[in-house]
């Protein structure tokens, strides 16, 4: 690739095609940074829906006229029909009106979107008014594509229903999110007032229109789990092949604990080992003023010592402010730049209710994951590129393989690099690897239908069985593990791409380093592959090996 290219048709359809996008859906203007759209919802219901889907049949129409004129445009042609593609098929499956789950359907990102609003002044604060009074009407336009979806018998699983019902009791609550944000700002009480009460008038319709047609059965089943495992890996991948690597590469990692294990506390057991590190000062923090602190500290030496050394990192790039969530879920997320870079990268923790004590040791490598080398250095520098890709490349192009696949090399590359060196901070990354894994096997097993490994008696899978295995692997909270496995069970085929997305990773850069022998040099590998941005795998293989 290089710099300073000139302007093609082929850019001119992706910016169109952005801009196109980003007018129908004001939820990702916001999350982009794009001005003018902040005191609106999406339209959630079928026409909106189809409006979408029209908008990518047209794009892709329009790419049959046009020749790419270089890689750059080749990239750009491979991605917007690979990603367009998709979601006409998505939609045509039904996917999008049925879309229901705890945590990524249309009743979180009516509320999940006010976290990136600024409130520093007054008219800041009037246009989240506006958006709070415009929930009514998104939630209804929800609940016709939720309509749709029972006419026609797709309905989200019994589980996620009761789920997402209990999560609208629980943001309703007197102590819960609504009520906390409008004693934050009284000027807007009435609007926020009226969202809270859209919101729990959602949990009732959940539970009257949608419960009682809600099936029993978690797994999507296996002719329908190829469409979405190919949406967020951007890749066909073999699915019974990689349910055996997903039991294989466990088996590797829980190896590895139990060598660190040995090196913390010898003769312990990996969960006594875990505890002995629970206890030691050396790695507990007190308070979320302290975690914040922490989580900057880490994020900044980052950027700091590997800038120059195993990357390059652009000037506006080097900041990333990191947050406590105004919510309770328990999550750890990033957020990207806007475009202009006036909104920075940000890294949040979403504490749980109650919870002032953390541990260092099991959280390091998020911070590389969420923060640099991981999803800060990605999504930030890809958004910097504006010389090199247009619009919909930057701030568009976004593959859950592709992205949680490298945030996860990412920490395996800090691991090789000898920042977890420590045992307790090793251990806390291969108990994220471990997390990892068991899901590979847990969510291509409960959806695919395949037998349960023999850990849990073998036979069909079983929520109980989901919950051991899920368990046996997974040293953390019983809330925290249990929303896990929920969000497994509706929202299938995004929790392998994680890891599924590293493998794809490793193996290019060891064919990249094999190609190139001697002359291989580690950075110029991650600039390479980095400045493609968040394309689906098989697009980014082919543009790094040609």
């Amino acid at each position: 690739m290089t710099s300073n290219r000139e302007y093609t048709d082929i850019d001119r359809i992706a910016d169109a095609h952005h801009d196109a996008s980003v007018a129908l859906s004001p939820i990702s203007a916001t999350y982009l940074g794009v001005p003018g759209a902040d005191d609106r919802l999406d339209d959630f219901s079928p026409a909106g829906w189809a409006a979408k889907a029209d908008l990518a049949r047209n794009t892709l129409a329009e790419l049959d006229s046009v020749q790419p004129v270089d890689d750059v445009d080749r990239v750009t042609v491979s991605a917007l029909r690979e990603r367009l593609g998709l979601e006409v098929e998505a939609h045509e499956a039904g996917i999008r009106t049925s879309s229901l789950n705890v945590i990524a359907s249309p009743l979180q990102e009516v509320r999940d979107i006010f976290d990136l609003m600024p409130t520093d002044t007054d008219e800041q604060v009037a246009i989240i008014g506006r958006r709070m009074a415009a929930m009514p009407k998104a939630l209804d336009q929800w609940f016709e594509s939720l309509a749709e979806g029972v006419s026609r018998g797709d309905v989200a699983a019994r589980r996620q229903v009761e789920a997402c019902i209990k999560q609208t009791e629980d943001h309703t609550a007197d102590d819960g999110y609504f009520t906390t944000y409008a004693a934050q700002h009284p000027a807007i009480a009435d609007q926020i007032a009226t969202a809270a009460q859209a919101y729990a008038d959602a949990g009732r319709r959940l539970r009257e229109e949608v419960l009682p047609h809600a099936p029993e059965q978690d797994g999507c089943g296996r002719d329908r789990y190829p469409l979405f495992s190919r949406e967020f890996l951007g890749a066909a991948i073999d699915l019974e092949e990689t349910y055996a690597w997903g039991q294989e590469e466990l088996a590797r990692i829980t190896a590895d604990m139990q060598r660190v294990a040995e090196q913390i506390k010898p003769g312990a057991s990996v969960k006594e080992a875990t505890a002995a590190l629970d206890a030691d000062p050396k790695y507990q923090l007190h308070g979320t003023d302290a975690l914040q602190r922490w989580m900057q500290e880490k994020a900044d030496e980052a950027i700091r010592e590997l800038d120059g050394a195993h990357f390059d990192v652009p000037e506006p790039v080097r900041t990333i402010e990191c947050m406590i969530a105004p919510t309770q879920s328990g999550g750890i997320y990033y957020t990207g730049p806007s475009d202009d870079f006036s909104r920075p990268g940000r890294m949040w923790w979403s504490v749980p209710k109650g919870v002032t004590e953390f541990g260092t040791w099991r959280e390091l490598t998020t911070v590389y994951h969420e923060g640099v080398p991981g999803h800060h250095l990605q999504v930030a520098q890809t958004m910097f590129r504006r010389e090199l890709l247009n619009k919909w490349r930057r701030m568009d192009a976004w593959t859950s393989g592709h992205g949680e696949g490298w945030a996860l090399y990412a920490e395996r590359l800090m691991d090789e690099l000898g920042y977890l060196d420590d045992p307790g901070n090793r251990m806390g990354m291969l108990d994220g690897q471990s997390l990892r894994a068991a899901r590979v096997v847990l969510d291509i097993g409960v959806h695919c239908g395949f037998e349960a490994p023999a850990e849990v008696g073998g036979g069909d899978w079983t929520y109980d069985k989901a919950w051991a295995f899920l368990n046996n692997h997974c040293d953390m909270d019983e809330g925290f593990l249990r929303f896990e496995l929920d969000r497994y069970l509706g929202w299938p085929g995004q929790a392998p791409a994680y890891k599924v997305g590293e493998r794809l990773w490793m193996q290019l850069r060891e064919e990249v380093a094999q190609r190139e022998g001697d002359a291989f040099d580690l950075k110029a590998f991650h600039r390479r592959a980095l400045d493609i941005g968040s394309v689906g795998l098989d697009t980014l293989r082919g543009a790094v090996l040609g």
